[in-house]
């Protein structure tokens, strides 16, 4: 089930029908936009956006997808190198879905949640994941009042906007469903009582690509609640250089405030833009080849399991914020393809001999997406 860690960059290759657009190539695509609008000419790495220093905003500008964009700029402050990252949470967000996020230890994966819950004005809360975990220390429980000689509940961690799993395969089944229900029903049941989550919500999960000695690993049932499973890897040399120049000046990543992130987005923005990401169109061709693509991992030889109807789902709500976020309206089989392999690499599974042969799920994906018609 598990994959080897690699970026949005360089999981989406050269397929048939032309090159994928990486999700990071928003923020290209998006700089360029300003430029032209602005009558400057884009030079050097492309910058996150954000409004004039005036504040004002270009005609027929969106509102909630200008704010949406800005969060990228602020998390930047404080996070180096993962802006696909960033940009997979936002579109978790707008699809009300949860992100199961992969890497070594030290790639900022607490750093990149707790600066996102701020740009966005959200709670978060983290939670680490140990294998004395109880359901109760997650969830909450009955304590008992000697005052008033009753029982009253006592609201767990997962009570807020974004819940950090930290190493969530580290703790055993029973505490890794614990969190089923409030991830499928947003909502939390104890003694027969269900009490709703707050809005937004959803379940940042963390873990470990190679250490797996003293693990769990997640059942296929709750893997699939995950929206996308976004793969953080190492910075590169240049980016690893500003790190350490960062933390030469001073940089301290307990204190977000001194790094300058601030809030630019809250939940009525986020609540507007789910509203607008609902109204983007899917021509019945787009449709077609998000089933076949889907169908395609069922007989896959590689696969022992293939992508279930969820699966094709969330492939849609995906793209269909993806294509919102870049401006667009409508959805293009680009959007199906940038979104394929961090929505679906974690619903599938290798079979054995293929383990042995030292294939990838992303290597396979890859596959099935050059193979399947594209919808002209």
């Amino acid at each position: 089930m598990n994959s080897q860690p690699n970026s949005y960059t360089n999981s989406n290759a050269h397929y048939a029908g032309g090159t994928t657009p990486p999700p990071d190539a928003l923020q290209q695509d998006a700089a360029q936009r300003d430029a032209a609008q602005q009558g400057t000419p884009q030079q050097g790495a492309p910058q996150a956006v954000g409004h004039p220093e005036n504040g004002q905003r270009h005609p027929g500008e969106d509102p909630a997808r200008q704010s949406l964009l800005n969060v990228r700029t602020e998390v930047g402050k404080a996070v180096v190198g993962q802006d696909p990252t960033v940009t997979g949470m936002l579109i978790a967000l707008l699809c009300g879905g949860h992100v199961l996020l992969e890497g070594v230890p030290g790639v900022a994966k607490t750093l990149l949640v707790r600066a996102l819950s701020t740009a966005l004005s959200l709670d978060t809360k983290r939670v680490q994941f140990t294998p004395d975990l109880m359901p109760g220390d997650v969830t909450g429980s009955l304590v008992y009042d000697s005052h008033t000689s009753e029982f009253t509940f006592r609201e767990g961690p997962v009570f807020t906007n974004i819940m950090l799993a930290d190493e969530i395969n580290r703790t055993p089944p029973k505490t890794q469903a614990s969190l089923l229900e409030a991830m499928e029903e947003r909502q939390v049941s104890v003694d027969g009582v269900s009490r709703p989550l707050p809005s937004p919500f959803i379940v940042a999960a963390t873990q470990n690509p190679v250490e797996y000695e003293g693990t769990y690993p997640l059942p296929e049932a709750q893997l699939d609640r995950f929206l996308l499973k976004l793969t953080m890897p190492l910075p590169g040399r240049d980016e690893e250089i500003e790190v350490i120049r960062r933390h030469s000046n001073g940089f301290d990543p307990r204190n977000l405030s001194a790094a300058g992130v601030r809030p630019v987005a809250g939940a009525v923005e986020l609540s507007n833009a789910q509203q607008a990401v609902a109204q983007v169109a899917v021509a019945p061709e787009i449709l077609a080849y998000i089933v076949d693509v889907v169908r395609a991992t069922r007989s896959a030889p590689s696969f022992q399991l293939g992508v279930s109807p969820r699966g094709a789902t969330a492939l849609l709500n995906t793209s269909k914020a993806w294509a919102w976020l870049s401006g667009r309206s409508f959805v293009t089989p680009d959007d199906v393809k940038a979104l394929s392999l961090p929505c679906l690499r974690h619903r599938v599974g290798l079979r054995p001999e293929a383990q042995m042969d030292g294939i990838q799920v992303d290597d396979v994906l890859g596959s099935i997406l050059a193979s399947v018609p594209v919808p002209r």
